[in-house]
């Protein structure tokens, strides 16, 4: 009757003992869980009060601070079950390291992506061209940069290239010279050519009025002759006005070859 007295005493401590550390642990954790969303709410306010971070950056940051807290709350709580924390964070450590050497592209695409959104080398709808691609922004995530080409197809890149490659950004400096060079056939009039695409170009409101539009002879060949056409224009409406400018001497050309 004496040992079972004890047996149930002891029982009785365990049951208060493990029972108290419960309660402790899931009050440590709905704490913890209140201080890590208050944790992230403050550094989503503190990056938002600031126009150089991006959203998408300062939600990164505030889900890396919430779990911060987090873990630190699960190592407490561990070790007010008198588990050893020691071995659990090596492991966590070494599995890690393990996650980072398999996904070190994706890792390094992540990198390179916030590097784009704090240093913003360009922004939404500038005319660049990037990692051998020509297009327009269309949007930047963590991992990919969205640009549209010039048939308006999607075309996604990797954060990783963008920020290895040299970037050529078309639009920073809101103008933009246009360049068309025609071959012409060595008996055709090469300055009644050039006039008239100067003269279109300067009635197309789209062309800057100073530096006006130019045209000269850029090679000159017994069988040919090549003119180049050159104009300033606002960012963006260098390919329009190009293309607009092509369509005006080729009609031209058929014009005349029909009427001779």
């Amino acid at each position: 009757m004496e040992l079972d007295r004890l047996d149930l005493e002891s029982l009785g401590n365990l049951f208060v003992l493990y029972g108290l550390n419960i309660l402790y642990a899931i009050g440590l954790i709905v704490v913890g869980w209140w201080l890590a969303t208050f944790v992230e709410r403050m550094v989503l306010r503190a990056l938002g009060a600031t126009r150089r971070i991006d959203l998408t950056v300062a939600g990164f940051l505030g889900s890396i601070a919430r779990y911060t807290v987090l873990v630190f709350v699960g190592v407490a709580v561990l070790q007010r079950f008198g588990i050893q924390t020691t071995s659990i964070i090596a492991v966590l450590g070494a599995t890690s390291l393990a996650i980072g050497l398999a996904l070190q592209g994706t890792l390094s695409n992540l990198a390179a992506g916030v590097m784009l959104l704090l240093f913003r080398p360009f922004k939404l709808g500038d005319s660049v061209e990037v990692a051998g691609v020509a297009g327009t922004v269309k949007g930047l995530s963590l991992f990919t940069t969205e640009l549209a080409s010039g048939t308006n197809v999607q075309v996604l890149i990797p954060n990783a290239k963008v920020w290895g490659s040299n970037i050529v950004n078309n639009s920073v400096y809101g103008q933009r010279q246009l360049a068309l060079t025609l071959e012409l056939p060595g008996t055709a009039d090469a300055e009644a050519t050039m006039a008239e695409a100067v003269d279109y170009l300067k009635n197309d409101a789209r062309v800057l009025a100073s530096p006006g539009p130019s045209a000269a002879v850029s090679k000159l060949l017994l069988d040919r002759v090549e003119i180049t056409v050159s104009a300033w224009t606002a960012s963006g409406d260098e390919g329009s006005v190009k293309a607009a400018l092509t369509r005006h001497l080729r009609g031209r050309q058929m014009a005349a070859a029909a009427a001779t």
